[in-house]
């Protein structure tokens, strides 16, 4: 199933998540860690910064927008300072991107207010600024376990998946909120790849009962737009076929189209979300670039379970960038919608549609 509205709309094109943080950004948010303004102006700007972000994403042609996780300084503390039981000792950082130092000493409450992490005033604020479909992402309990220091678990899978029912709670909020397409980002995974099954046992509960369409993001990690890792998904598979997701949304652009072989060789059984956008590189692809690599994928995944995206967040491009990166993904998804089109006369029709 192609989430959140897009039935009608053959190759819909989306973002994974983040969006460009623009310098000035970076450094107003270190200026709150210095304690040099205040957290309403860093809510203030923020919001300002994310109406830039959609409005971007809506002049590209993206069909599925994000709020950009501009709120957020990386892919961990967000959610980490917001869990009930996760102890930081030392909030301030000499640079907003930087870790916090996370701990457990006990086990989570499970009595806690059953959401706390704010992401469906998040959503909120975006579904407002446009009338696409929004994708809302998050990351996964086993992604953020990795970045806790565990002195309550004695099995430290079983604070992963403690973290994962809290996520489940947190969902449940988004799907009440209005959310209809939610993505659970792992980006440590490669990292751990014999913990692949214990990921994806976590998803399935932070997806239980959740009414929504669910997208699985794994990839090599994109600290300083650099990977963390290298190598293939041959890791994922087969236990990410038990996964309770509609899409699987994984990186080809930087390397390579080997592993769509994949999806074949396993029969992955939903949607592929497949990255054509290089983001640890500022050159810009060209759409027939783009095109090219959605006609290879076409090979193994036919085009209703196909979404085109970039590998991962585009944080760490240049504004200017990113805006040209998603012009040439969104015309390079045309190139290739007209070719079906002319395929297939009676196909569902590619036109602007965000119903």
């Amino acid at each position: 199933m192609i989430p959140n509205g897009s039935t009608r709309l053959l190759l819909p094109t989306t973002v994974v998540g983040s969006y460009s943080v623009p310098e000035w950004l970076e450094r107003l948010k270190t200026e709150f860690y210095q304690r040099r303004i205040s957290a309403q102006h860093l809510t203030e700007i923020h919001e300002v910064a994310i109406k830039a972000a959609v409005k971007d994403q809506e002049r590209a042609g993206i069909d599925i927008v994000s709020d950009g996780e501009l709120r957020r300084d990386n892919d961990i503390d967000y959610f980490l300072a917001r869990i009930p039981g996760v102890y930081i000792a030392q909030r301030a950082k000499s640079d907003y991107y930087d870790y916090y130092e996370a701990q457990v000493t006990a086990p989570l409450p499970e009595d806690a207010d059953k959401s706390t992490l704010g992401l469906a005033t998040d959503f909120e604020f975006t579904r407002q600024l446009t009338d696409r479909p929004v994708k809302f992402s998050f990351t996964g309990p086993f992604s953020l376990s990795r970045r806790i220091a565990d002195g309550a678990y004695g099995e430290p899978a079983d604070l992963v998946r403690a973290l994962a029912t809290r996520l489940n709670a947190e969902a449940r909020a988004l799907a009440d909120a209005g959310a209809t397409f939610l993505q659970i980002d792992e980006p440590f995974l490669a990292g751990y790849p014999e913990q692949a099954a214990l990921a994806v046992e976590a998803v399935n509960i932070v997806t239980d009962g959740v009414p929504v369409s669910w997208a699985l993001h794994v990839c090599y990690g994109n600290r300083y737009a650099r990977p963390s890792w290298e190598g293939h998904y041959d890791f994922l598979f087969p236990a990410v076929l038990a996964a309770r997701v509609d899409q699987l949304v994984l990186e080809f652009a930087r390397k390579g189209l080997e592993d769509l072989r994949l999806i074949k060789q396993y029969a992955w059984p939903s949607s592929l979300g497949l990255g054509v956008i290089d983001v640890k590189s500022a050159t810009v692809e060209t759409p027939d670039l783009v095109a090219a690599r959605i006609r290879r994928a076409l090979e193994y995944v036919e085009p209703g379970r196909l979404m085109i995206n970039p590998d991962c967040g585009l944080r760490h491009l240049a504004p200017e960038v990113a805006r040209r990166k998603l012009h040439a993904m969104v015309a390079g998804t045309a190139i290739v919608r007209s070719e079906l089109d002319r395929a297939e006369p009676d196909s569902p029709r590619t036109g602007d549609n965000h119903g």
